[in-house]
């Protein structure tokens, strides 16, 4: 009992300053939360207490196992894929530096780029040649003029080697016909040692065979692109289609050219050949993409879009053909809700990274950077998009619980690895659009309130006196409650 009398005495005769000094410190730390927790949100979009709670706290509360891939029903694997389209860095990338002063790639990107050109430009013969070493040093270095001089040693010390040769075409040529020039000298490097390795016996010379067969791929390929850049539209048809050939053993399996021929005959304006195409690609057993989703839809809107009115189709019903149409478009936004945001020009564009995360941001810049003339080269197609791509929200009002026709949205997977592949000065499309943590309005409201009444204590210290001894009087009013019982 007499600690309680104690604790009556003590906090019923404190003095207004006491309380000013309270609620003014109470204020100044719940003000630096809060700028610290808008800050961890803006830069990586989920609260700092929130992510210490779910991380380190909920795992001692609940028993759930979840997946080595952060999905607790296994089903999204966190994987970036090399951009099908990813443009040439001399001649398109430094430009846009120059024209900006903004680097359009992040180090993260390049670095993914890096590990792709040893994986499948080197292999265990090589070491130890000191052109082959050269070139390993020239991908790991980030400085572009010095891995431009490492290729030119490399030259220097084995005029046949085709990674030097690549890495010029792609960093040191400012224009697109520079870049093929030295593509094709490339080629004929590659396919002389090609042949060299090609009779060889051993594990080792086997290796090096894979390898020079990657090499010309990838050259083949790159020059398909630039004929596609020139537009010389059917003879870099032929080239892709020549390279969705090749054994998938190669590294033809992680380039998707299938996507760069979609898009070529998109051009082309063959879009009876460009269905053919998706027909192979677009199957139930195969990975999906944007490009194969979007395609898809856009060749189904081509048979309707430009008759299409909504206000007349909602009068007299949806014919069989508009209804193939607009499920194709909910089933591509359901895919990547990015798209048609960039497509509709809501969002501005930029140059897409060199690597992309499937139904991610990345991955919605890349495909609407290159096929935004498509959509409109087909008249109507962007006013069906327009009118009919929000609707696909009503299929999945909680999209990253439960998906439609594909698994449900992974937001925290690809928001994080977007972050990491496009460059700062972007601002990254969030699906779906994210509340404000509870934490950070709670912090504004603890700021809020307590600074108010460190300001009317200072301004009305004897009021404010008399308000906070009731307020104790009343909080204390069960414990007295309590004491006079036991003491009866």
């Amino acid at each position: 009992m007499h600690n309680l009398n104690m604790f009556d005495s003590i906090f019923l005769n404190l003095s207004p300053k006491f309380y000013v000094a309270l609620t003014g410190t109470s204020s100044l730390i719940s003000g630096l939360i809060l700028i610290f927790e808008w800050y961890y949100f803006k830069k990586y979009g989920i609260s700092f207490i929130e992510q210490i709670s779910l991380n380190h706290i909920s795992p001692f509360l609940s028993s759930t196992e979840t997946a080595p891939n952060g999905d607790p029903n296994g089903q999204f694997e966190l994987k970036v894929w090399r951009n099908p389209f990813n443009l040439f860095r001399g001649s398109e990338y430094q430009r846009y530096f120059w024209a900006t002063a903004k680097e359009p790639l992040t180090y993260y990107d390049m670095n993914l780029s890096a590990q792709d050109h040893q994986t499948f430009f080197t292999c265990s013969i090589d070491t130890g040649k000191p052109d082959y070493e050269m070139m390993m040093h020239a991908y790991r270095e980030r400085n572009p003029v010095s891995r431009i001089k490492s290729a030119h040693k490399a030259l220097e010390i084995n005029p046949e080697n085709s990674c030097a040769y690549i890495l010029l075409a792609e960093e040191e040529a400012t224009t697109i016909v520079e870049a093929e020039i030295i593509l094709k000298q490339a080629l004929k490097v590659a396919e002389i040692n090609y042949k060299k390795s090609q009779g060889l016996q051993g594990a080792l010379h086997e290796a090096a065979h894979r390898r020079d067969a990657n090499i010309i791929i990838y050259i083949k390929r790159r020059l398909a692109m630039c004929s596609r850049k020139l537009g010389k539209l059917k003879e870099a048809a032929k080239l892709f289609r020549d390279l969705t050939k090749e054994p998938p053993s190669s590294i033809i399996s992680v380039l998707n050219v299938h996507e760069n021929l979609l898009e070529c005959l998109l051009e082309m304006k063959a879009y009876a050949d460009c269905a053919a195409v998706l027909a192979k690609y677009d199957d139930i057993s195969l990975p999906k993409s944007a490009a194969i989703c979007y395609t898809s839809a856009l060749l189904k809107a081509r048979v309707v879009s430009e008759k299409f009115q909504p206000d007349v189709a909602s009068r007299r019903g949806l014919t069989a053909s508009e209804l193939q149409a607009i499920e194709a478009i909910h089933r591509a936004v359901e895919f990547n809700p990015h798209v048609p945001k960039y497509l509709l020009e809501m969002k501005k564009l930029i140059f897409p990274a060199e690597h992309i995360l499937k139904r991610g941001d990345s991955e919605a810049l890349a495909y609407a950077f290159f096929n935004l003339n498509h959509w409109k080269n087909v008249s109507g197609a962007l006013n069906l998009l327009q009118n009919t791509w929000e609707g696909t929200f009503r299929l999945i009002p909680y999209p990253l619980q439960k998906g439609h026709l594909f698994f449900p949205y992974p937001q925290m997977c690809t928001e994080c690895a977007d972050r990491e592949l496009l460059p700062s000065f972007h601002e990254l499309s969030i699906y779906p659009k994210k509340e404000v943590p509870f934490f950070i309005l709670f912090t504004a409201g603890l700021c809020s309130c307590t600074a108010l009444l460190a300001l009317l204590t200072h301004s009305y210290p004897d009021v404010m006196y008399i308000f906070a001894q009731t307020i104790l009087n009343f909080v204390l009013t069960p414990f007295k409650f309590l004491r006079e019982m036991l003491n009866y």
